[in-house]
């Protein structure tokens, strides 16, 4: 059986470091790639699908012909692989590399390992001072102050729920991915979310791992924009109580809500 990764992309045609992905599959071959075109403008699917014709059985692409987001696209490239295929793991990078090859290999090796016994590993780049993290001071400024509002609505002893690097056993593959997020760019706090309510927490605690990187690198192009990061403090509301959460602080919500986006708008993008 393989480790299966997904690679979602939307107007990808330019940036694919093609030349890395293939010295990937043809130095690892227990791992397969499925690229999800999420309803692309340019020729990422043209030239995903040329990748995939020199790669039979190694590389697999999901074409969505609309664009739904990187959540629908993860999921949707997930549930692919989990029903078609024999994949013992299931993952998601990003199309960048900005957490490269060696990282998620660590991740799945923590999977594997029986006597483990984990079913969800994820990056972190928040955990030690001395990796190799690279980005800009209003974007590291601006994520600390989301992930404490993230983590007043998980309620779980996680540092970075937004690392882009993240794999799954394949019955946690099914019970996280199962329907539809709420959210466009928060699906990850949705999914320990989903993963919480379906293990309990001192259980999930034991099922999953929060593992340092040793290299993280913010690559230019980021598809949320500056009016996407505006609206993480009401996406965050919308899965407070679209999952009907218990809270945690003692705050109106409008007070609440109104200090993020005004905390936000001065920082800058997430």
């Amino acid at each position: 059986m393989k480790n299966g990764i997904i690679i979602p992309c939307y107007n990808e045609a330019d940036r694919l470091q093609l030349d890395k992905f293939q010295q990937f599959i043809d130095t690892q071959r227990d791992y397969m790639l499925c690229f999800v075109n999420d309803g692309s403008k340019d020729d990422t699917l043209k030239v995903l699908s040329s990748f995939k014709k020199t790669n039979p059985g190694r590389v697999d692409v999901f074409d969505m012909p609309q664009n739904g987001g990187k959540a629908e696209a993860v999921r949707n490239g997930i549930l692919h692989l989990v029903n078609t295929t024999n994949v013992c793991t299931v993952g998601f990078m990003d199309a960048d590399l900005s957490t490269g090859f060696e990282d998620y290999m660590d991740l799945t090796q923590a999977i594997e390992c029986e006597e483990e016994n984990k079913e969800m590993v994820f990056g972190s780049r928040q955990m030690l001072e001395d990796n190799h993290i690279e980005r800009t001071f209003f974007r590291s400024v601006a994520s600390k102050a989301v992930g404490l509002l993230i983590r007043a609505v998980l309620r779980l002893p996680i540092k970075d729920t937004q690392c882009g690097a993240k794999v799954f056993s394949v019955s946690m593959a099914r019970a996280c991915f199962d329907r539809s997020f709420v959210t466009r760019w928060l699906f990850d706090v949705e999914l320990f979310i989903r993963a919480r309510k379906q293990y309990g927490r001192k259980a999930l605690m034991e099922r999953i791992e929060e593992k340092p990187l040793k290299q993280w690198i913010h690559v230019d192009g980021s598809k949320i924009t500056l009016k996407d990061s505006l609206q993480i403090p009401n996406q965050l509301w919308k899965i407070f109580f679209n999952y009907e959460l218990r809270p945690t602080i003692q705050l109106a919500p409008a007070k609440v809500s109104n200090w993020s986006v005004r905390l936000m708008t001065n920082l800058g993008i997430f």
